[in-house]
């Protein structure tokens, strides 16, 4: 194993932008580091099967190569590409299989991005400057997991991440993994080094991993997921298992996936319902030049039967110009929308999330789709140390890299029903200090997307930084992150909010998962690549996170873990009494909705405005009264098939929700309001519009009448002014046009 050996004091990142660069690693006498940038273990033969969509591979038998893998292909030419897993199978069951001890390897790692140059820095309007009571519950769990050096390792950073299942919590770091009971935090297994579950696999996989590991739960399925990319000199493949059981003791599907030839970092992996999604950061394969992000669907069906797998990319996106970007992680039992894409969300440079739409087509791969679906705004902050990454302070008077150019781990999804919400969180500037811009986004899949809150949190002259977000079932939301000064060692604390907390507000304060005990110095300051916040899938309202800190004293190569779960008292129970409803302003007319009838429509005497009753709970619309409304629409149809599309829009800025149709009542009548039989009416995609099928006994005048729901304004902040315009637009159809207002 070749290797550069160098002091302490000689090494920083800027220095190691010309060259590939191998995660740092200790050295026995604990006083010197090397940097492993050579040749190591066995060369093997990777059998590529990587071909352009349409092509195609043997399902059986050893594995065919197929084509050769994409090096630098940019997004921009429509091409897709499908590559194969050039070898499956299923593992012994873990405890089966002696957990090995590893031996030195380098966990690779290639030269920070550099810096674009499109971002511009801007006042931040969204800082919260104070800190609100503490009102964080206490951990229920808060115990040791893997330490220094890792199973062996010699690594720094850890890239501490962990995922908690239906009876375990399993932890996974450079270059190792352990399971624990999630009711008692005992280990279960391990530690034991990640290349033990490749253990007869074979090539790269087995002897060549380098780390960068990322485990997950696909709670639809109740099975885990654990990766690392490999490489006998960069890392061109990426090693995913897949449990055959809700146990990850038990065995698991082993698949090796050959990218290319570039240099494949940072890959993060994300469950789908219909794939595996995954985006990397590639580089040339000396890792001296940034080529951009580049996305990856891998074959969840396959993956989860243990058959032969496949994967689709569309290539690299947009050219070392674009910013890293992270796909859409599911959390909770609620699925996206039928077909919906994943939604992968970029770091805002120039001022905007740009949000990607990854559409996967297994059957026709050369249909699937990497595209950019939105560009929501985002407030203006400051980078953070953009020139030296490295800049938070410890009490020893060694800095810390803060690596916020970038998006952090995860990107966690959840369809509540009514809405749909994604929340992340990047470092910034700000005060003076690192500050964590957390952000939560709505309408990701379906739109239109708008940034229903982001706020900076830095209440204090606390460095914050290496942060993981995510939502419980009820609607709160919970930030982990590091902490740390020139008076206070590194420390792992966590804040929160409450679904009915005011907007852009860590309202129920902080507190402190574990205070630390030391301060790390040498290893080029690297300090995590990224923490993780999950949330427990049988109840759906445990947070359990995990991130990094030092024992007592001034240490490099000695990181310590940790591992707790918190949850708020109110998630899963019944919601506050709601305040009685203000009563209605002066001259408004209430109708319920319920007196309407199509005699009356047909007569010309029906109502087609509505005024809506809400309540408010914390700034949020909390109950809406009627239920429902309905709209009426007068056409003329031909003898036999009629089709009519009755767009929906908004007249007014306060909103961007649309209604939806309701559970019953949606039909066609004939003008004397006799019943049609066999229609169907069917919502578009964001019920943009609606669209009436039936067949017409004969020519002549039809009633449409669509029932409505008025559940799609609930969680919306209160509008101001309070009146609030929809129309049902009937252009080239004889009907009419009804709006709402929608008054407190």
């Amino acid at each position: 194993m070749g290797g550069v050996v160098l002091n302490p004091g000689a090494v920083n990142n800027r220095d190691l932008k010309a060259k590939m660069r191998g995660k740092l690693r200790g050295a026995a006498n604990g006083r010197r580091m090397g940097i492993v940038a050579g040749l190591f273990g066995l060369a093997v033969l990777v059998q590529a099967a990587v071909v352009l969509a349409g092509g195609s591979s043997r399902a059986t038998g050893p594995a065919a190569v197929s084509g050769s893998a994409p090096v630098a292909m940019t997004g921009t030419s429509g091409r897709v590409y499908v590559g194969h897993s050039y070898k499956n199978d299923v593992s012994p069951e873990l405890s089966q299989i002696p957990a090995l001890p590893l031996k030195p390897m380098p966990e690779r790692e290639a030269a920070p991005n550099p810096r674009i140059g499109r971002h511009r820095d801007a006042a931040d309007p969204v800082v919260q400057r104070t800190q609100a009571p503490a009102s964080m519950p206490a951990p229920t769990l808060n115990f040791d997991g893997i330490p220094f050096p890792g199973v062996g390792c010699n690594c720094a950073p850890p890239d501490t991440n962990g995922e908690v299942g239906a009876t375990q919590y399993v932890q996974i770091v450079n270059e190792g993994f352990q399971v624990f009971s999630k009711s008692t935090g005992a280990s279960l297994y391990g530690p034991a080094g990640i290349a033990t579950l490749w253990s007869g696999f074979g090539g790269v996989c087995q002897n060549n991993g380098d780390g960068d590991p990322v485990v997950l739960y696909d709670q639809l399925a109740n099975r885990w997921i654990i990766t690392q990319f490999a490489g006998v000199s960069v890392p061109t493949d990426e090693c995913i298992a897949v449990s055959t059981t809700s146990d990850a003791t038990g065995t698991w599907n082993r698949y090796g996936f050959h990218l290319g030839s570039n240099f494949f970092d940072y890959p993060k992996l994300a469950v789908w319902p219909d794939a595996y999604y995954m985006s990397m950061n590639v580089f040339n394969s000396s890792g001296t030049a940034f080529l951009g992000p580049q996305p990856f669907a891998f074959n969840r069906a396959a993956m989860l039967a243990g058959s032969a797998a496949t994967f689709v990319t569309t290539g690299i996106t947009g050219g070392s110009s674009e910013e890293t970007y992270l796909p859409a992680d599911l959390d909770g039992g609620t699925l996206p929308p039928a077909g919906a894409p994943d939604s992968f969300v970029e770091w805002p440079n120039a001022g905007a999330y740009r949000i990607y739409h990854f559409h996967v087509d297994w059957a026709t791969p050369a249909n699937s789709t990497f595209t950019l679906f939105a560009t929501p705004a985002a407030a203006g902050f400051t980078q953070l140390c953009p020139a030296t990454r490295a800049c938070v302070p410890e009490p020893n008077g060694s800095s810390l890299d803060a690596i916020a150019d970038r998006m952090m781990f995860r990107a966690a999804y959840r369809n509540f029903g009514d809405h749909e919400s994604l929340v992340t969180n990047y470092t910034v500037g700000s005060g003076g200090v690192a500050g964590i811009r957390w952000l939560e986004l709505r309408g990701v899949t379906a739109g239109p997307v708008i940034v229903f809150q982001q706020s900076t949190y830095q209440p204090d002259t606390t460095w914050r930084w290496m942060g993981s977000a995510a939502m419980d079932a009820s609607g709160d939301l919970a930030l982990g992150f590091s902490a740390s000064s020139a008076t206070t060692v590194p420390q792992i604390r966590y804040a929160g909010r409450l679904a009915g907390d005011p907007l852009n507000q860590l309202a129920q304060g902080e507190a402190t998962l574990f205070a630390g005990a030391g301060s790390q110095t040498g290893t080029s300051s690297r300090w995590g690549d990224y923490s993780d916040m999950t949330v427990d899938p049988v109840d759906d309202c445990t947070f359990w996170y995990t991130n990094e800190y030092y024992p007592a004293g001034s240490s490099s190569f000695n990181w310590r873990t940790r591992i707790g779960s918190f949850k708020f008292p109110s998630c899963g129970g019944p919601p506050p009494p709601p305040p009685p409803p203000p009563p209605p302003p002066p001259n408004v007319s209430q109708i319920t909705g319920t007196g309407d009838s199509c005699s009356q429509f047909a007569g010309g005497t029906a109502q087609t405005l509505s005024t809506l009753t809400y309540t408010v709970r914390n700034g949020l619309i909390y109950r809406v009264t009627p239920s429902g409304f309905a709209y009426w629409v007068r056409v003329t149809a031909s003898a036999g098939a009629n089709t009519f599309v009755i767009p929906q829009t908004i007249t007014t800025g306060n909103f961007s929700t649309r209604f939806g149709l309701g559970s019953n009542g949606s039909n066609v009548r004939t003008g004397s309001c006799g019943a049609v039989s066999g229609e169907t009416i069917t919502a578009a995609s964001g019920n943009s519009s609606f669209t009436v099928r039936w067949t017409a006994p004969s020519a002549g005048t039809y009633i449409i009448r669509l029932r409505l729901a008025t559940s799609a304004v609930r969680n919306q902040p209160v509008p101001s002014p309070p009146t609030v315009h929809y129309d049902f637009s009937t252009t080239g159809v004889a009907g009419s046009t009804s709006g709402i207002n929608l008054s407190q």
